[in-house]
């Protein structure tokens, strides 16, 4: 599952530094708060590894 915007495989890749214990839970906010409780590593591996070029800065909500 590719990541949709820039700043969703942002949220992604710092969501997946604090579950391999690289970085701590308390520091997270918003989006990677919530993705690091409720996706695997390999979920996160994915969207994370997602190319930046082309995407935009954030996904339209529609």
């Amino acid at each position: 599952m590719p990541a949709k915007s820039k700043s969703q495989q942002m949220a992604a890749g710092t969501a997946l530094a604090a579950k391999r214990g690289e970085r701590k839970k308390s520091e997270l906010k918003g989006a990677s708060k919530s993705m690091v409780d409720s996706m695997s590593e390999k979920e996160l591996r994915d969207i994370a590894s997602t190319k930046q070029k082309g995407k935009p800065e954030h996904a339209s909500k529609s």
